[in-house]
């Protein structure tokens, strides 16, 4: 029988998600499961349907989390009477992806930054009458984005977010932006490329250019801070 204190973080970590980051808050849930042990090396992960169910989503989603965590070397599927999703008995380092140490304090200061950032380039972008040539500047980094290969994402994803603040008109938020930018890909280069979350975010991408391009700012707010979100779970599972 689990002792009340595993129950507990049991119960903490295995509750519902939001729905606006499911696939990358699921695999949040289940790598803090893991690292803090709840779910020992060994051990099998509760089942798919009393996961969805306590989690709150569905199971085509848990599905692609499990299959991201048994990709990046965190857990197994096995077949069979006794089958299920159990952890490896030797997890991978954070460290083994990139040489030195991510600062937690560094990370949250990045993220924090990039945040309030990239929100309110979104909510100014949006505020503002566009030239013809700033719309299709943004639909066209969009559209490279949602088309480009594993290999070249992160590049085009940088290059549609830096677009979003060159339509503001700011420079110096363009320039701030940009070094933001380049931090969160240092951090980001130590993770592995998820093409789920990669699928979700183009979606996200689209939503935040489609309310820019409504002029409605709250909407545009809400649409980047949710994407940047999402990123950020990812960021803290896997470094954290």
């Amino acid at each position: 029988m689990e002792s009340t204190s595993v129950v507990s973080a049991n119960a903490a970590l295995f509750r519902p998600v939001r729905a606006g980051n499911a696939f990358e808050e699921t695999v949040e849930r289940l790598l803090q499961a893991i690292r803090l042990g709840v779910v020992g090396a060994g051990d099998r992960l509760p089942s798919e349907r009393e996961l969805a169910e306590r989690l709150g989503v569905s199971r085509v989603t848990l599905r692609e989390a499990i299959r991201a965590l048994a990709d990046a070397g965190y857990v197994e599927s096995r077949r069979g009477r006794y089958g299920g999703t159990f952890v490896n008995e030797k997890l991978p380092e954070p460290a083994e992806r990139a040489i030195g140490q991510v600062d937690p304090a560094g990370l949250e200061d990045a993220l924090c930054l990039r945040h309030v950032l990239e929100t309110g380039a979104a909510e100014a972008a949006a505020a503002r009458t566009l030239s013809p040539a700033d719309r299709q500047h943004l639909t066209g980094t969009l559209a490279e984005a949602s088309a480009a290969s594993l290999a070249d994402y992160r590049r085009k994803d940088s290059r549609l977010h830096l677009a979003i603040a060159e339509v503001t008109a700011s420079a110096s938020l363009t320039s701030t932006v940009a070094d933001a930018r380049t931090r969160v890909n240092q951090l980001l280069d130590r993770i592995p490329l998820l093409e789920p979350n990669l699928e979700h975010s183009n979606a996200q991408h689209e939503a935040i250019v489609d309310a820019i391009l409504a002029g409605d700012p709250v909407a545009a707010r809400q649409a980047m801070a949710e994407h940047i979100e999402g990123t950020a779970s990812l960021l803290r599972a896997f470094l954290s």
